[in-house]
């Protein structure tokens, strides 16, 4: 089987599932911390070289506070239970701001002499404006070092649980030429047959790149 070597996922459904298990809206955040664990072993297990996960936006922050508290929340317990699985941990998002947990701060720096371990990456307080900002002011050098993400590599494949079809923002240069997969299971009703389901799709995707 073909493997991507770059897999981005974005965990959309929180909310919806919270409604449809008679749960207020911000209960369903911390439903979808396992699932993160589930599928990053199964990922690694498969042999993919890095993962991408959405965690939340800037404009996510501008949700009711106990919805920015709860996904902030769980994000940071994700972010600690993968660190317990032999990972190199990349957290990128906009520092400056009140809404980036200040627990992730020393996760904004890749540890790079210990290239063996599966990259994990976390988008924590993202915005992709933010995240191109500085490209005004490349002046012809390099564009990819200009973005605040140039730590992530090109994504491969792309998977979105919750039926949309839509990157919302999601590292727009990384995923250019990104296959993207739609699964119609909410994220916390993951299973490892959606990805098993995403791969067996990619197989038949041609990535020429534009070439």
């Amino acid at each position: 089987m073909k493997i991507p070597c770059h897999i981005g996922i974005i965990p959309d459904g929180n909310r919806r599932w919270a409604l449809n298990h008679n749960k207020e809206k911000f209960e369903g955040y911390e439903f979808g911390i396992n699932p993160g664990l589930r599928a990053f072993k199964l990922l690694s297990k498969l042999g993919v070289k890095e993962i991408t996960f959405y965690g939340f936006t800037a404009d996510n922050c501008k949700r009711e506070k106990n919805q920015r508290i709860a996904f902030s929340k769980a994000c940071v317990e994700a972010i600690n239970l993968i660190e317990n699985e032999d990972a190199q941990i990349l957290v990128v998002g906009n520092q400056n701001s009140k809404m980036f947990p200040e627990e992730l701060k020393k996760y904004t720096e890749r540890n790079n002499n210990i290239s063996e371990k599966i990259k994990v990456n976390f988008l924590i307080n993202y915005g992709w404006d933010w995240d191109i900002s500085k490209l005004k002011d490349s002046k012809g050098s390099n564009i990819y070092k200009s973005l605040h993400s140039n730590g992530i590599s090109r994504i491969d494949l792309i998977i979105r649980w919750g039926g949309m079809q839509r990157l919302s923002g999601f590292l727009p240069v990384q995923s250019v030429y990104s296959d993207i997969f739609s699964c119609r299971n909410l994220w916390p009703d993951f299973e490892e047959q959606d990805i098993v389901s995403a791969l067996e799709w990619y197989q038949n995707q041609d990535a020429t790149l534009g070439g």
